[in-house]
């Protein structure tokens, strides 16, 4: 038996085969979930992830996918195409509320902030954030399987394709992907904005790149402006970097914050034009010269907080990705 999850354009969100409430595969946009189980060092039994072409990327935790009442885990999600994570969990959100599950707990060793947005895409949720993710360090390092105690109540989003991108719709539009970049209300500098994806720096609007019908349709895109500061290429000096550090501590999960000013200390800092990013990490670690000409004139400090905001995000993905380097079995 084949399932189809198809939008109102034709686009294939999802294609499940079952062979009864056995699941043969999951297909989602660039990542293909095997219902076959292989023994992995790390979850024991555990379904392949791979590209569509058949490449392995990861694996992901044995469930029920019939009646799904916990949340996988997923061995090593920074190898997951772009997007095809949210699809997944969307995915298993839709399933869990088809089949009248009332709540899921993740019972991984992976509780990151990473995964904790992903899911509140997908799932209403009676817990906070700094509680999914206080136990992270220990959990990632013991391998630790034992369910959290948060639920995660299924309320999946209707997924629309739209020209370079898709919209995620409940109660209207929640959030924009266009060319890799998510809009969100809130978000910083990528916002959504009354059905509009624009950028802010600080508290000023920098470009309106998309707009946005109240069906989730595309009306409009607009080119992302070129950055032309007289800061771009100049390094941070080493005392604010250290300065930054400081503040950056308390915007990430408290179990990392005692490792950033090492990693600070070996990841230089420079100004550029990250296009729609506030930060990036290349070669080196890059903050979007906009926020120097957005929010320097209102003073240091303001301008302190602004960079901390921006960096707290690249740093948190970077320090996880180490520690899972390290804990994860060969």
């Amino acid at each position: 038996m084949l399932t189809r999850v198809v939008d109102r354009t034709g686009f294939p969100w999802a294609q499940l085969a079952w062979a009864g409430e056995r699941l043969i595969s999951l297909r989602v946009p660039g990542a293909v979930i095997r219902g076959e189980l292989v023994r992995h060092p790390l979850l024991g039994a555990a379904h392949p992830i791979e590209t569509d072409d058949g490449l392995l990327l990861t694996h992901l935790s044995a469930i029920a996918w019939a009646r799904p009442t916990e949340i996988p885990a997923i061995a090593e999600p920074g190898r997951l195409t772009p997007g095809s994570g949210g699809a997944i969990m969307n995915v298993l959100a839709q399933l869990a509320h088809d089949a009248e599950i009332k709540a899921l707990r993740y019972a991984g060793p992976y509780p990151t902030s990473a995964l904790w947005k992903t899911l509140t895409r997908s799932f209403d949720v009676y817990g906070t954030e700094e509680a999914f993710t206080a136990e992270l360090v220990r959990r990632m390092a013991t391998l630790a399987r034992d369910p959290i105690a948060i639920d995660f109540l299924p309320s999946p989003h209707e997924r629309l394709a739209i020209p370079g991108g898709h919209v995620e719709l409940r109660d209207g539009i929640r959030r924009v992907t266009l060319d890799g970049i998510t809009y969100e209300p809130g978000g910083s500098p990528a916002r959504l904005v009354e059905n509009r994806g624009e950028l802010w720096f600080g508290d000023a609007r920098y470009a309106v790149i998309a707009k946005l019908a109240p069906d989730g349709s595309l009306r409009d895109r607009f080119p992302l402006p070129v950055c032309e500061a007289d800061v771009i290429g100049k390094a941070f000096p080493a005392p604010l970097a250290l300065a930054l550090g400081e503040l950056i501590q308390e915007l990430v999960p408290a179990p990392l914050a005692s490792r950033v000013a090492g990693w600070l200390a070996g990841h230089p800092i420079v100004w550029a034009d990250c296009g729609a990013r506030a930060a990036q990490l290349r070669d080196t670690l890059e903050v979007h010269a906009a926020i120097w000409q957005a929010v320097a004139p209102h003073g240091l400090g303001r301008l302190a907080l602004a960079l901390a905001e921006a960096l707290a995000p690249v740093i948190n993905a970077a320090l996880v990705a180490e520690l899972a380097r390290a804990t994860t079995p060969p």
